[in-house]
């Protein structure tokens, strides 16, 4: 069974993080472009520099769900609370009209 495929606004979030990984590690690891395979110390270093991105990256979207229900409450209540001023803000304006002469 295939899974669904993602959003076109999540596909291009995950297509800009990597194309902007992938020039970071190249400009620090790669020196020398006159060869047309990486050096060991280049491969080396990419792996380091694409895991280090990679692991952080985990890391933030973990925080990102930890957090986001708490965010989604928040923004329900201040909804709710706007939404419950509105009535009593029309009201009082009504109220508050200029009497003709």
């Amino acid at each position: 069974e295939r899974l669904p495929a993602p959003p076109l606004f999540q596909l291009r979030d995950f297509l800009l993080v990597y194309n902007r990984m992938t020039e970071l590690c190249f400009r620090h690891c790669v020196s020398n472009l006159n060869y047309r395979l990486l050096t060991g110390r280049e491969e080396t270093c990419l792996d380091s520099c694409a895991g280090k991105l990679v692991r952080s990256n985990h890391r933030l979207m973990s925080a990102y769900v930890a957090l986001m229900p708490s965010i989604m409450q928040r923004r329900a209540s201040d909804y709710e609370a706007s939404a419950a001023r509105a009535p009593q803000n029309s009201a009082q304006a009504g109220s508050a009209a200029p009497t003709a002469l």
